[in-house]
């Protein structure tokens, strides 16, 4: 059995998840592109694909994971997982949360494996509860956050991905692709809307304030808010394209890293003017 994932915090908690059932045992495979944002026009073809790797270039500059454009190489890991696929006996499952970077990963693989039909499988997790470590009920957004002890039951969803469903959401794919937003997000069930770069910047600025703070402080208000998320990559790259337009001013170098960043608001804190006193001798 093959296990297919779209983050390392999957990765890790699947892992969990296999020691306490081993009906689960199997080797995990990561996509690792995040492909709910950036360029995705003709994707598939070499100038398509070396344009998205460029823009993720300029986006992971001087960021702390200048690194991973060096270590994502999902064309490879599909080549790989074909090879697999060839024993007749293999099956891949294809772990699915209710989030566009999922997704969007899923479309982006499953147009890439009709040859295998029948022994493809998908474990949606959209609006399936579940129990957290106290007790509660709560519904995932992403799949790190359930409980490993909970995969016994999340298992039970795997099913063939159907016909239909490789043509269809093969389909859906290339549209997205020949839309080319830069951003895509989820409106429920496996449906992408494509939208602007500009989707999360009112969001920023609900986030910046006259006085200057640093950039860790502004996450920690933005991700809390926000009602759909993206990473902090895409989001320090449209912070940058906001100083640009002159909508936030920068207090630093983003040459020395993101941990001395400040950003505000531009314009000063008026404050309030006391009247001088009159004192005459």
């Amino acid at each position: 059995m093959l296990h297919i994932v779209f983050q390392q915090s999957d990765v890790d908690t699947l892992q969990e998840a296999i020691k306490l059932d081993q009906n689960l045992q199997g080797e995990i495979i990561e996509i690792k592109d995040e492909l709910a944002v950036g360029p995705i026009a003709d994707i598939y073809e070499t100038e398509g694909y070396q344009t998205r790797r460029d823009w993720w270039k300029k986006v992971l500059e001087h960021s702390p994971y200048t690194e991973q454009l060096n270590i994502i190489d999902d064309k490879r890991t599909v080549h790989q997982l074909k090879e697999k696929l060839n024993d007749e006996n293999e099956q891949a499952w294809i772990w699915i949360a209710p989030n566009q970077h999922d997704v969007c990963g899923y479309y982006w693989l499953i147009s890439q494996l009709k040859e295998f039909e029948g022994r493809i499988y998908i474990l949606s997790l959209n609006n399936l509860p579940f129990i957290n470590d106290k007790g509660n009920i709560f519904y995932p957004r992403d799949l790190f956050e359930i409980p490993p002890k909970e995969f016994i039951k999340a298992k039970k969803l795997a099913r063939p991905v159907t016909i239909s469903e490789f043509e269809l959401d093969a389909d859906e794919w290339k549209k997205l692709c020949s839309e080319n937003g830069i951003v895509r997000i989820l409106e429920g069930g496996k449906k992408i809307i494509s939208k602007n770069a500009d989707y999360y910047d009112n969001d920023i600025l609900k986030s910046v304030t006259q006085e200057p703070q640093k950039l860790h402080k502004i996450f920690g208000t933005l991700f809390s808010k926000m009602k759909l998320h993206t990473g902090d990559v895409f989001l320090v790259w449209r912070m940058k394209e906001l100083i640009n337009e002159q909508k936030l001013e920068l207090i630093g170098d983003w040459s020395s890293g993101w941990k001395d960043i400040s950003l505000k608001l531009p314009g000063t804190i008026e404050t309030e003017q006391k009247p001088e006193l009159d004192i005459t001798v």
